[in-house]
């Protein structure tokens, strides 16, 4: 499979750099993002080519920066697309879609697309060690992934990370590092690792591949719509690049002629209130975000207060016509609660966050009740269960009796109840 990148842009300036471990650009500090040669990638993909691959994100592979096939996460990605009628009508609205990562392989995540391709990416440069600050998710994959790759890990994260997280860290033989301090604190002194010892940082100099794998989130959502574009899109943000990328994937699939009409989706991100820099430049019509110095809020995989894409999601927002909101911590439990009851779907908090959004926005008339909606989950419940410690009741006890069962239930027996058939 040839490889269709052409190099790294600065989406500042708009220089173009060889395809090197590097993030930024040296004459602005701009971020760089991948470029690629579209006119030869039109003339090799189709929808057949793509529907007769097997049903993960390398069905994709053309779009995605790689020179061969790829070495890590062959097997990541393909997740369900879910109608959630229940929960459409709990929100009060006619078509709701639920992109469900909660189930990606390996570790129940998004973050395994960004790592599948920064990892592949790692081993072609020759990286044998590789590493990552994480609010936990990327934690787990980085780990996982780079454990199934034979590749040396150490994983940076804020000492105050949900336990359960750390041990899903941990278990992969991975060296985990907990600093005393927040996400940003912890981002800096990876950048100074990276560049002393000469890592690759997934989300420090290989973050312009790593951040194109978030674009398979969007193809599949694409693909399986009947290969078209929704009218509206919720989606969580930390760093801010998810937004973008599945936003990057539309305009894709239009360039190359996979979807003959141009994307109009709104986009609309959500982030908890505790740790809101991006929605916040949003609603107060500030071009660049506030860093948020000290974040406050249950949901930790989105508590980055300096979110390095941050600008460009919220002219993102903008730009598309949507819009950026904020929610408690409360209606984060409840929003985790709601999916759970109605659609049998166990987000973590960053689910929560794009749930109460949603319903938030709903309200406030911001998405039509009548249009059509994505909301994308991106991790798993079983991550962040403290966060719902004290929420859910514990069971009640019985004794092992019918007549202890009768006494705690308000039921009546079913009129077609029968005696159980004598043999």
């Amino acid at each position: 499979m040839p490889d269709f990148s052409i190099g790294l842009r600065c989406k500042v300036c708009g220089k173009l750099y060889p395809k090197s471990p590097i993030n930024f650009c040296t004459d602005d500090f701009g971020p760089l993002e991948v470029d690629y040669d579209y006119s030869a990638i039109t003339q090799n993909i189709t929808r057949d080519k793509i529907e007769k691959r097997p049903r993960n994100m390398w069905r994709y592979r053309e779009l995605l920066p790689l020179e061969g096939e790829p070495t890590v996460g062959p097997q990541v990605g393909g997740t369900p697309l879910v109608k959630a009628d229940r929960l459409a009508d709990a929100l009060g609205v006619e078509r709701l879609w639920i992109k469900n990562d909660a189930v990606n392989f390996p570790t129940l995540s998004f973050k395994d697309r960004v790592v599948s391709v920064a990892l592949s990416k790692a081993r072609e440069f020759g990286f044998r060690t590789v590493g990552c600050a994480s609010t936990g998710n990327l934690a787990n994959s980085v780990a996982a992934n780079g454990a199934a790759a034979g590749l040396e890990t150490y994983i940076f994260v804020p000492s105050d990370l949900e336990r359960s997280k750390i041990l899903g860290t941990s278990v992969f033989g991975a060296n985990v590092i907990a600093v005393s301090g927040t996400y940003d604190e912890v981002n800096r002194l990876c950048t100074q690792v990276a560049f002393k010892y000469g890592w690759g940082f997934v989300n420090i100099n290989l973050r312009p591949f790593y951040a194109e794998g978030s674009k398979s989130f969007g193809f599949e959502i694409a693909e399986d719509l009947g290969w078209r574009f929704p009218q509206h899109i919720v989606c969580p943000m930390a760093g801010g690049a998810l937004i973008g990328k599945i936003h990057k994937a539309f305009e894709e699939l239009h360039k190359v002629g996979l979807v003959k009409n141009a994307p109009t989706t709104k986009m609309f991100g959500a982030q908890a209130s505790g740790c809101n820099p991006i929605t916040d430049a949003v609603k107060t019509g500030r071009e660049r975000h506030k860093p948020v110095r000290k974040p406050n809020t249950i949901c930790k995989s989105l508590a980055i207060g300096d979110p390095a894409d941050g600008f460009f999601a919220a002219k993102l927002m903008r730009d598309t016509g949507g819009y950026g909101e904020d929610v408690s911590d409360p209606e984060i439990i409840e929003a985790i609660q709601l999916l759970a009851r109605t659609e049998g779907i166990f987000a973590e908090t960053a689910g929560g966050v794009t749930v109460a959004v949603a319903k938030k926005l709903i309200e406030q008339g911001r998405i039509p009740r009548n249009e059509e909606i994505v909301l994308c989950i991106t991790g798993n419940g079983l991550k962040t269960l403290d966060a719902l410690q004290d929420a859910i009741e514990f069971p009640v006890v019985i004794k092992p009796s019918l007549e202890a069962f009768d006494a705690i239930t308000g039921a009546s027996p079913s009129p077609v109840a029968r005696e159980p058939a004598l043999v």
